[in-house]
């Protein structure tokens, strides 16, 4: 089979077919346009999106009367991070920025992905974290910079 647009995305489904197929990839890989797996019952997929399309968590790439496939999400081993004070969140936010490691926040929180690197610098800094397997709402991206 292949897919070439996203049918939809399950939390916005309102009639589901009895019968879910699903693919399980790691976040960075929702960022791939174009990409060949396998679903959980064995079944070859392959993805060929546009340009500016990405996959996202829940995503359904098939659908009809009877069956579906859906991509979910794997969790990623990420550290949470949750400074105390405006000042450990600007020491937090320098250090990873100069490191050039990406971070999303969720309400109060900011996670990386785990680096024992990071786990190191973040008890040096005595900066409160957790080590956890965690669904990203999107893929961590590297931003490419360079310094003259």
């Amino acid at each position: 089979m292949l897919v070439e647009k996203i049918v939809g995305n399950i939390a916005t489904l309102e009639n589901r077919p009895p019968h879910a197929e699903y693919i399980y990839l790691e976040s960075d890989q929702l960022v791939k346009r174009i990409q060949r797996m396998k679903t959980d019952h064995g079944n070859e997929v392959g993805i060929r999106l546009g340009k500016n399309e990405e996959l996202a968590d829940g995503d359904v790439l098939y659908m009809d009367e009877k069956n579906m496939v859906v991509i979910s999400v794997k969790k990623d081993d990420v550290l949470v991070i949750s400074p105390v004070n405006i000042q450990q969140m600007g020491e937090v936010a320098h250090q990873l920025g100069n490191r050039h490691i990406p971070a999303q926040f969720e309400g109060e929180e900011m996670y990386v992905q785990y680096d024992y690197l990071i786990e190191e610098l973040l008890e040096e800094l005595t900066v409160p974290h957790t080590r956890e397997k965690r669904k990203v709402a999107e893929p961590f991206r590297y931003i490419g910079h360079h310094h003259e």
